[in-house]
């Protein structure tokens, strides 16, 4: 880990007013969780069509299982790393307004952060296709049949945004104007390919903030737009970081 580097983006966050943090499933890895998209990423094992929203509608017996044993059996018992706590102690600090996440695991409300948009909606609840009652997520529901509602009986799906489903407008709106208004964005544990959120860290950049991004290997922000790359696993680094702040700021 590169020290100098380290302070460098430790004084420009001292000299912050405004911090918003854009993660990735790299944040969430140390957990357990693993990610979806490169060689070891669950699409090399399992069709994403089964993500499809007409392709559950249409035969949810043969999707669901398979939504249930990764997005369920898998983030289960997962728990906030090191990583998601430096985040909240940023927070704490008077640092961190905001966190954007594509993440639908609920980490980073776990780990104490209060102000979170999670870009692609969660895990936590169901959704009736019906009647657009909510449901938390239980062992009721988490059978290998689909979830049907209590209300109307109709058919309920996870409440995070499958293909040919729209971003909820609250949290795109509320994502653009902490990406408007920061004068850091803290990019982790992201590739940057996954549009439309990938374009925030851009958005960020154009409206004056300086980029410090976390990343095991480059991304498409290193030699772009970002000014301060710390290479390394997201717990190391952010455990590091928030270490060397607070020397500074005691």
């Amino acid at each position: 880990m590169d020290e100098l580097k380290i302070i460098e983006a430790v004084n420009l966050i001292i000299n912050s007013k405004s911090i918003t943090a854009f993660t990735g499933a790299g944040i969430s890895v140390e957990s357990g969780i693993p990610t979806f998209r490169g060689k070891e990423g669950l699409w090399s094992k399992y069709d994403p069509n089964i993500l499809d929203l007409n392709t559950y509608k249409n035969n949810p017996e043969k999707s669901w299982p398979i939504i249930k044993k990764l997005f369920f059996d898998y983030m289960g018992n997962a728990k906030p790393n090191t990583a998601h706590l430096s985040l909240y102690k940023l927070q704490e600090l008077g640092f961190l307004k905001a966190t954007i996440t594509q993440n639908i695991d609920s980490l980073h409300q776990q780990a104490g952060n209060s102000n979170v948009f999670e870009f692609h909606g969660n895990a936590r609840q169901l959704v009736c296709f019906n009647c657009d009652e909510t449901e938390l997520v239980s062992e009721t529901t988490l059978t290998n049949n689909p979830p049907k509602c209590k209300n109307c009986d109709g058919l309920l799906k996870p409440d995070f945004v499958f293909f040919g489903e729209g971003i909820s407008e609250s949290v795109y709106v509320n994502s653009r104007k902490y990406s408007e208004n920061c004068d850091i964005m803290l990019v982790i544990g992201t590739t940057g390919e996954i549009v439309p959120a990938s374009s925030f860290p851009y958005l960020a950049k154009e409206n004056g903030a300086k980029i410090i991004e976390i990343n095991t290997e480059k991304s498409t922000y290193t030699d772009s737009i970002t000014d301060v790359f710390l290479q390394g696993k997201a717990t190391e680094v952010m455990s590091k970081l928030v270490e060397t702040l607070e020397k500074f700021i005691k």
